[in-house]
């Protein structure tokens, strides 16, 4: 059919290396031939034999070390096939990948499409978001074998506005670990294009990226620089003696598209259809998202679990054990008094399952300051070594009936929290706030630290127990948050009325306390009015209480835990017990202090995700709007955005906890695995951020999205225990 047109045809079909051309139809290998040769062709030129281009940058001084390899990081497909088949031709390295976000994985050799469904499923694309590829220049960073990574830079309308900006921090950190690493990129784009192509190659050159006019010449670049190099093999034109095709008749319809106006419906993302407006273009945007993300696997298992009638009845049963949980502040005691796991040298955590060498920096510092704290060890370094040589154990918080903030270090003789859930009459711990800053929470172990860990435990702790205990039956919680929130707290990142409520229960007590100094009654009373996220402890205790309640409700498909270690982000199901089911945690977006920036923060982390599991914290961002200016999230549309989208995907509201500025409307409760996964919608979190290195401390606030991986985890284990069967990945 091409020899057919009337005019010259340019073909490229990659991974083909053709060896000629035929009469009309040129074929190209790779995309800067086709290129060059379809502006020879319309130009009235003719096809060169050979379009090999000299390299944009000197190789004469340029070399990698004997055993090093090539990673690629690409934003689609097309380059990430083009780079992976020429890498592979050079160095013999066989058939391209099939693996998923692969397409080539041979030999310590490796080049991903960033733009795999695996990578943009719930999230957005790279060529929008920068974070898949970062947190993959971090990992080919650590790995000794890495010579070179490639890039590619992609510009137009829709894309990130400045992305070799939003890459340098991750480029320069790599740069000074690695003096040897290469990068080297390609900028997709034109002049023409909003992102300013020149600035964009201006700002990778300053960063010591060799960048290169195609992906071809910097593919052939990083062959060189590994002693290798791309024959140069010219194709002759023969004439083409085949059958000529009939060919269809125009399409009026074609016709038209081609010669009017573009009229758009945009579906998805609203920057494509503003584009289009603001270049005079009519659009019209419509919010829609495919099922599970147009995954089949899933689509089948939603859509065989949509005619199971008995789900919406067991998620309703999970649920009223939500709303039906009474809990009570009973008592502050030492940890090791109630949690019987931490006699010894152990230590809970927060998040899932976890070992020392895979926890980071802050989760990392805040074991030192338990061990400093305990005496185990007194100084740094025999801490660490301690902790390196597995003297001290670990388990998560959640397996011992508790929660904790951050990093979730609690020891035995720190003091924590009790909370009774009388609905159900279980208990619940957490360790009490410390303040904001320098504190064992977000990682930090000085001796200032240490010290008030200790005045935690010596003062703080039995003055709030006597305090408690002279309450009849505790303090009811339920009234408390019911007050707090019609007061403008969501109880993650803001709790400043709860806390000076629960100030106002038990001040008049401690005042009143007998057999304590008036000093120790001035100190407890300055750090609970000094400490507005105090209250954030006693509601995580709180969330823990009724959440392990409804668990004993062992059916639906209701999340009943959500958690983080600051590697991975887990989640259990109220039908599926104990297990988790994990997946990478992201970084949280947010603001941050004075000279720290999202290069020093850390990836997500801690148990106090807990309150976005009993349906506050992001899920109640509304209630809260002043919380959105301090993580950095908009004003009060975009808390009420949060909210209504959050209410998307639970089952229900808590009408115990109704917020004033949602026209009174319960908080959303009842995360449902099936409406997550159906809809793309994950949790989104109110956060701390922790600087990455241990001992520094708390360095922003902001939020963070669950991943969606556990969540289609989750929902295909789900799936399996109801009887469905689900095919194999």
């Amino acid at each position: 059919m091409l020899h057919s047109l009337s005019k010259p045809v340019v073909a490229i079909f990659l991974g083909e290396k053709p060896e000629q051309h035929e009469g009309r139809v040129h074929f190209a290998y790779t995309l800067e031939e086709t290129a060059h040769m379809a502006v020879d062709l319309a130009n009235n030129g003719k096809v060169k034999e050979s379009y090999q281009q000299a390299l944009d940058n000197e190789t004469a001084t340029l070399s990698v070390g004997e055993g090093k390899t090539v990673k690629g990081l690409y934003s689609g497909g097309t380059l990430a096939s083009e780079a992976a088949t020429l890498i592979a031709e050079a160095l013999d390295l066989g058939e391209l990948s099939k693996e998923e976000g692969y397409k080539l994985k041979s030999n310590g050799f490796e080049v991903m499409d960033l733009g795999d469904d695996m990578y943009t499923q719930g999230k957005p694309h790279p060529m929008i978001d920068p974070e898949v590829r970062v947190n993959k220049i971090k990992e080919y960073t650590a790995d000794t074998d890495t010579g070179v990574i490639l890039l590619d830079v992609v510009l137009g309308y829709g894309s990130h506005p400045d992305m070799a900006e939003a890459l340098s921090p991750a480029i320069t950190e790599a740069k000074e670990k690695n003096k040897d690493l290469q990068f080297i990129a390609t900028v997709v784009g034109t002049q023409n294009d909003p992102q300013d192509y020149q600035k964009t190659k201006e700002t990778l050159q300053n960063l010591g990226v060799l960048v290169e006019d195609s992906n071809a010449k910097a593919v052939r670049l990083a062959l060189r620089m590994m002693g290798k190099d791309l024959p140069d093999l010219p194709k002759p034109t023969v004439d083409y003696d085949g059958q000529l095709g009939q060919l269809p008749d125009v399409s009026e319809k074609v016709v038209e598209l081609l010669s009017t106006k573009p009229r758009v419906i945009n579906m998805g993302v609203e920057s494509f259809s503003a584009t289009i407006m603001n270049h005079g273009g009519k659009a019209v945007q419509y919010n829609w998202r495919p099922k599970a993300g147009g995954n089949q696997k899933l689509i089948r298992i939603l859509d065989q679990l949509e005619r199971m009638d008995d789900i919406d009845e067991q998620n309703a049963r999970v649920v009223e054990r939500f709303k039906n949980g009474a809990p009570f502040l009973l008592d502050v005691v030492s940890a090791h008094t109630v949690i019987p796991e931490l006699n010894g040298k152990v230590l809970l955590h927060a998040g899932p399952p976890i070992e020392w060498d895979d926890m980071t920096g802050p989760m990392q510092g805040s074991c030192i300051g338990a061990a400093l704290f305990e005496e185990w060890a007194d100084t740094e370094e025999e801490a660490m070594k301690m902790l390196e040589n597995g003297e001290i154990s670990f388990m998560p918080c959640h397996h011992a009936n508790a929660v904790g903030p951050m990093g979730g270090i609690t020891s035995g003789n720190m003091p924590v929290l009790i909370v009774e859930n009388r609905e159900t009459g279980n208990h619940a711990y957490c360790t009490m706030n410390e303040g904001i800053g320098a504190v064992l929470r977000f990682g930090a172990y000085s001796e200032e630290v240490v010290t008030r860990l200790r005045w935690m435990r010596d003062v703080l702790g039995p003055t709030l127990s006597k305090a408690i205990k002279t309450m009849d039956d505790g303090l009811n919680l339920n009234v408390i948050i019911a007050r707090a929130i019609a007061m403008g707290d969501e109880f993650h990142q803001r709790n400043h009325a709860a806390s000076l409520i629960f100030l106002k229960e038990v001040a008049p007590i401690i005042t009143a306390l007998e057999n304590l100094e008036s000093r120790e009654k001035e100190q407890v009373m300055k750090f609970l009015a000094d400490t507005d996220q105090f209250f954030l402890n006693i509601m995580m205790a709180t969330g823990k209480a009724i959440v392990d309640g409804a668990r004993q409700v062992k059916e639906g498909s209701i999340v009943t835990t959500l958690s983080r270690n600051g590697k991975d982000f887990g989640i259990r199901v109220s039908s599926l017990g104990d297990e988790w089911f994990t997946a990478p945690v992201n970084s949280p977006k947010g603001l941050y202090f004075t000279g720290y920036s999202e290069e020093d923060g850390n990836p997500d982390i801690g148990d106090s995700a807990i309150t976005e599991t009993i349906g506050v914290g992001g899920m109640s961002m509304v209630a809260a709007p002043a919380v959105t200016r301090f993580v950095g999230a908009g004003g009060f549309e975009d808390a009420l955005k949060v909210s209504n989208e959050m209410d998307q995907i639970t089952v229900s509201n808590n009408s115990n906890w109704s917020i004033p500025t949602w026209d009174f409307k319960g908080a959303p409760l009842g995360i449902d695995i099936r409406k997550v996964v159906e809809t793309g919608i994950t949790p989104l979190i109110n956060t701390g951020i922790a600087h990455k290195v241990p001992g520094v401390g708390q360095v922003g606030a902001g939020t963070v999205r669950a991943p969606l991986g556990c969540f289609e985890k989750a929902l295909v284990a789900y799936a399996k225990s109801v009887g469905i069967e689900v095919d194999a990945d």
